[in-house]
């Protein structure tokens, strides 16, 4: 069953709600503090209220982390620091709950699911993490496509499920994650295609591969952004020519997200470049999504810069799995905090004695905010 429809999609994302936004916007400002004193936590705070159509935030009680995971052709030519079996450990570590992103996630109190959509083994695994497995590795980008056409759809299904599953069960935030070495490739690749840019524009160390690595990544980079010439302006076509299974989902969960108006956490590069297509796909979904953190590689700094993101973070980062975007995590729930559990200046009593705040005209908050600065 088909159920990454386009058209269907393309009606379903509309707009946050800039009533509830607007809102919390002069609740924010009429707390107890100088005005925008809290900096872009204010900012935030009115972010979540439009996505949540709530003024004020209700709290981030259910964060989700659904990590993509695949193995990808040009891994084979040494475009990265370690050989694609990692993936496959790296499934079982995140099942083991010893990966980064699974002590995050207990720390912060989120869950974790783990998908297999194209890792380049057999997974003696529970079928949940392989039931919407596409294939044993996507395709090399340099010199064939990563899906078939319907490799594709499946995929963009995928994630589509998942991101339905998680919001039915109740997530009020959802993050993307990805494991899969070679993946920062593909990044790049989509990146540099949707933006018409060259190979060193976008090209990063990824897992920290020394020069001569990174000689070969530029010029699988090359070759790839050549075979998506033809496919520029189409993100889908990009997605099957020089993505993989794993990212195709991820562009189908973000898209599925924004459909069942559910905010999304952006963790790095991969997540980031997804986010750039799932916009080329359907416009208006990029204002249900926000950045947790800025990675260390420049095809994600070129995505979130069209993608008018502006990072919480910027701690040198490049795990990926999900690990920026639950760092920042807590900025996202301060910003709910204080905007749901802080007083009013209009209820302060201002030396007139007891009673004075209700039985006589309080000072402009406006006022207030002039005086305390």
């Amino acid at each position: 069953m088909t159920v990454f429809d386009l058209d269907a999609l393309t009606s379903a994302i509309g707009p946050r709600d800039e009533d509830a936004a607007d809102r919390t916007r002069e609740h924010v400002d009429g707390l107890v503090k100088p005005l925008g004193a809290l900096g872009r936590l204010e900012d935030l705070a009115i972010w979540l209220s439009g996505a949540q159509g709530q003024s004020p935030p209700r709290p981030l009680d259910r964060v989700r982390v659904v990590v993509f995971a695949g193995d990808h052709g040009v891994a084979g030519q040494g475009v990265s620091a370690y050989p694609s079996e990692v993936t496959a450990a790296m499934v079982a570590t995140f099942l083991a709950g010893r990966a980064g992103v699974s002590v995050l996630a207990a720390q912060h109190d989120a869950g974790v699911r783990v998908l297999d959509l194209g890792v380049d083994a057999d997974l003696d695994v529970p079928a949940e993490v392989t039931r919407f497995k596409v294939r044993r590795g996507s395709g090399a980008i340099d010199r064939e496509d990563a899906l078939s056409d319907d490799e594709l759809q499946r995929a963009l299904d995928a994630g589509a499920t998942v991101a339905d599953e998680e919001v039915d069960a109740g997530a009020d935030l959802l993050i993307a994650g990805d494991m899969g070495i070679g993946n920062t490739t593909v990044a790049a690749a989509l990146v540099g295609a949707a933006l018409q840019l060259a190979p060193l524009d976008v090209v990063g160390t990824g897992t920290g591969i020394d020069d001569a690595a990174w000689a070969v990544k530029v010029g699988v980079l090359r070759d790839a952004l050549h075979r998506a010439r033809p496919h520029r302006a189409d993100g889908l076509a990009l997605l099957r020519t020089v993505g993989s299974a794993d990212t195709a989902a991820m562009t189908g969960f973000l898209l599925q997200a924004a459909a069942r108006r559910t905010p999304v956490l952006l963790d790095g590069v991969v997540p980031s470049a997804c986010a750039l297509i799932a916009r080329r796909v359907v416009e208006g979904a990029g204002q249900w999504w926000l950045a947790g953190h800025r990675s260390t590689e420049p095809a994600q700094r070129r995505a979130l810069d069209v993608l008018g993101l502006e990072p919480l973070l910027d701690l040198g980062m490049r795990l990926g799995e999900g690990t920026g975007a639950l760092t920042a995590l807590p900025l996202l729930r301060s910003a709910q905090r204080l905007a749901a559990g802080m007083g009013r200046l209009a209820d302060l009593d201002l030396g007139g004695g007891p009673g004075t705040a209700a039985a006589d005209p309080a000072p402009s908050e406006a006022a207030v905010h002039r005086d305390a600065t």
